[in-house]
């Protein structure tokens, strides 16, 4: 039988987020499914507000496991039955597996940040600014906590993180030689954190986790002065393994 002609026969897997339009998931998991001759499905659910969750879950009964992006890591958690422990710790979701009724929230998120950024670390690498205070700014913070890298975080807000940007100046930026953007500043080209980028040097690693397009303004503005940089899309393929291999294990929590 033709596979169109048999879709409620395959297992299915999703992303909650709004919006979802340059989400990088749904290609993802499409491409990985069919290179390795998975039969699954993987579709995007746009939803305009957490409250359609308890909706989708009743008009998909087949959902194996959920991937969670903005602006939903957060306000997801009330609605699952079970949370990992470096998830909880995090406060941030974004992979449920959904196993005999139940919904389990991990966070690969921080996995993902983790092993991506190892590998660029050398001695001075010792102190980081985090940019941004959201659901994936809590999993870096909870990487770099792993790594015993020490950090402060950056906000437009007075009194929603460590420093505002425009308390930030060439020392700090030496002082905290590793700056990781966690807004969505960036993404489709729109937008560039508001730092001294004058003060940067080949000193400074600037990780984006921004993956689209592959070069920011923000990952610019360091290359042009030697900095080393990163962007984000190692880190969404590794965290999608990750959840990959939670939504097909046989024990779904972890501890």
């Amino acid at each position: 039988m033709d596979d169109a002609l048999k879709p409620a026969t395959r297992k299915l897997f999703g992303i909650i987020g709004y919006p979802l339009k340059h989400s990088f998931s749904p290609k993802y998991f499409q491409q990985k499914f069919l290179r390795e001759g998975i039969d699954a499905r993987y579709e995007a659910f746009p939803l305009s507000s957490i409250a359609e969750f308890p909706k989708l879950l009743k008009q998909h009964p087949d959902l194996c496991g959920l991937n969670v992006t903005a602006p939903y890591k957060e306000s997801v958690l009330p609605f699952l039955d079970e949370i990992d422990a470096d998830a909880k710790a995090i406060g941030a979701v974004n992979c449920i597996h959904i196993a005999e009724g139940k919904l389990i929230g991990y966070n690969t998120d921080w996995l993902g940040f983790s092993e991506s950024l190892k590998p660029l670390l050398q001695t001075r690498h010792c102190a980081a600014l985090v940019l941004g205070n959201g659901g994936a700014s809590k999993a870096v913070r909870f990487a770099l906590r792993q790594m015993n890298i020490a950090f402060k975080t950056v906000s437009a807000t007075p009194g929603k993180a460590d420093f505002l940007y425009s308390e930030l100046d060439a020392a700090m930026l030496k002082a905290f030689p590793i700056i990781i953007n966690t807004t969505i500043l960036g993404t489709q080209g729109v937008g560039i954190p508001d730092l001294p980028y004058d003060g940067l040097t080949s000193g400074n690693l600037l990780y984006e986790l921004v993956y689209n397009p592959p070069l920011t303004g923000f990952l610019a503005e360091g290359k042009a002065r030697g900095a080393k940089v990163k962007n984000g899309e190692e880190m969404l393929v590794l965290q999608a393994e990750a959840g990959w291999e939670l939504w097909n294990q046989n024990s779904p929590l972890r501890h």
